[in-house]
């Protein structure tokens, strides 16, 4: 009980007090701690939790808002940060003491972990751990959905799904365990860059760097050093799962154990992609395990989201017969190339989460392939994009857009800067509101086109979240179709 022990001892201080940091706060209390919690914003809460509800929950804080305390900063022993919130950006790290011990929730979490485990046995959780800039959400959820088929006891947790520590809040410090309270056996972690800053004892059965594209750089500053940060995810786990297709999810240890996944033929014990008969498979090795065409999620970019999630299971121990038998069964996730049923003989998709450059060039690579295989008159791809870029280059769309999408509709904050990367300016029109666009791109698609939303944008500068952004797209398409009727 050696790290419980000393915190008991020392001047803990949570910074940020939105889910993560209330969930730090929820563990600390159940301990009976005392600690400070600390937010620049004047009121962090989300829907109608007050400050006093705070204080009936957590009896043992003291609670700090309106701006960043620097008293309480340099006198903590233990400082438990957000992942959203930038030490240096924030004029924080220069009050920080060398002796201070700063970390993240996960990071907690992993050293607990280390220390107490599974209940009576003291046997850590077992953790798969996934980051990437684009398709992390679909691979650690399918993985999840794979678990709970094959009757393993998994937990989604770190960027998606309930926050690590509650974990432990509700099952560690209760006083009694029973079978339906047990604690998960493995636990699948999503983790952004911004966790993995503070993460360094996480101790994974496996790890992955999905891909890498540019994105957080209004963060990170550089390509180079955001890279770093993704592969410090390898550090953390015994084998890597690395991307053949993305020279940057390489581990920068040669010899770490590692397998590969890619849109290539597989090496032995390798995944990859085959085509047989002129029909593409997955495949391990030289074995084919199943057809592109039987699986929900299409494009290649979704083969190798679902290339990976069988590499974390074949790396867990679980039967990759059984993982293929239920690939099928799993749909996707909302917001993600979501398919918008119409009677328009038009395909509208939804991929509102695709928040950077990255995401929409997998959207429209994945789906091009599919587009120019389905008949002999290959539909017309139209894209609808823009928002706030976050400072992103937007010149590598250039190239795809030209060679595979027809039509361009731009708008938002950035959406001037993808419209003037597009070679024949005749194929980009210029829009003020999302239902404008679904306007103009009804007025232009035919029979049989795609009509993709994939803003290669984040979206606060016209909507509250991807999520609203996508719930307008849906709203708007499916007004549209009533109008037709």
């Amino acid at each position: 009980m050696a790290l419980l022990s000393d915190m008991k001892h020392k001047q803990i201080l949570v910074l940020g007090a939105g889910i993560t940091g209330l969930s730090c706060a929820r563990y600390l209390s159940a301990l009976g701690l005392c600690f400070a919690v600390n937010d620049s914003r004047e009121n962090p809460f989300s829907g109608d939790y007050t400050e006093q509800q705070f204080s009936q929950d957590f009896p043992t804080a003291s609670l700090y808002l309106g701006k960043w305390q620097t008293d309480l900063i340099t006198s903590a022993d233990i400082i438990l940060i957000s992942p959203g919130i930038d030490s240096v950006a924030n004029n924080i790290a220069q009050y920080i003491s060398a002796n201070c011990q700063v970390m993240g929730d996960v990071e907690l979490f992993c050293q607990l972990n280390q220390e107490y485990g599974l209940e009576e046995d003291n046997k850590p959780i077992d953790i798969l751990a996934l980051t990437g800039s684009n398709g992390k959400s679909t691979v650690v959820s399918l993985l999840a959905y794979l678990a709970n088929c094959l009757g393993i006891k998994a937990q989604l947790g770190g960027n998606i799904g309930q926050p690590v520590l509650d974990i432990f809040t509700d099952k560690i410090v209760s006083t009694s365990f029973s079978k339906n309270n047990a604690l998960p056996e493995f636990l699948i972690l999503e983790l952004s860059s911004f966790q993995l800053e503070t993460l360094t004892s996480m101790k994974a059965i496996a790890t992955s760097v999905l891909n890498v594209s540019d994105d957080h750089l209004d963060r990170h500053q550089t390509m180079e050093n955001y890279i770093r940060i993704k592969q410090s995810i390898y550090h953390q786990g015994k084998v890597a799962i690395i991307n053949r297709d993305d020279a940057t999810t390489n581990t920068p240890n040669p010899s770490q154990p590692t397998i590969s996944i890619g849109s290539d033929a597989p090496a032995e014990n390798q995944f990859g992609v085959t085509v047989e008969n002129s029909k593409a498979y997955l495949a391990f090795g030289k074995q084919n395990l199943i057809a592109l065409e039987e699986l929900p999620l299409a494009g290649m970019h979704n083969a190798l989201n679902y290339l990976t999630a069988l590499a974390f299971g074949y790396c867990a121990g679980w039967s990759l017969t059984k993982l293929v038998d239920n690939l099928a069964g799993f749909t996707g996730l909302a917001h993600r190339c979501q398919r918008i049923k119409t009677q328009d003989n038009i395909t509208w998709i939804n991929d509102s989460k695709a928040t950077n450059v990255g995401a929409t060039l997998a959207a429209i690579n994945g789906l091009a392939q599919t587009l120019s295989s389905e008949s002999d008159t290959k539909p017309r791809l139209i894209l609808i994009a823009g928002g706030d870029g976050k400072g992103a280059d937007f010149t590598p769309l250039s190239a795809p857009l030209a060679q595979y999408v027809s039509q361009v509709i731009t708008l938002g904050k950035d959406g001037d800067s993808i419209a003037n990367i597009v070679t024949n300016q005749a194929n980009v029109s210029k829009v003020v509101s999302l239902q404008e666009a679904v306007q103009v791109a009804n007025a232009y698609a035919k029979a049989g086109d795609v009509v993709l939303l994939s803003p290669a944008c984040a979206s606060l500068d016209m909507f509250k979240s991807f999520v609203d952004r996508g719930e307008q797209f849906m709203a708007a398409v499916t007004q549209l179709a009533k109008e037709g009727l």
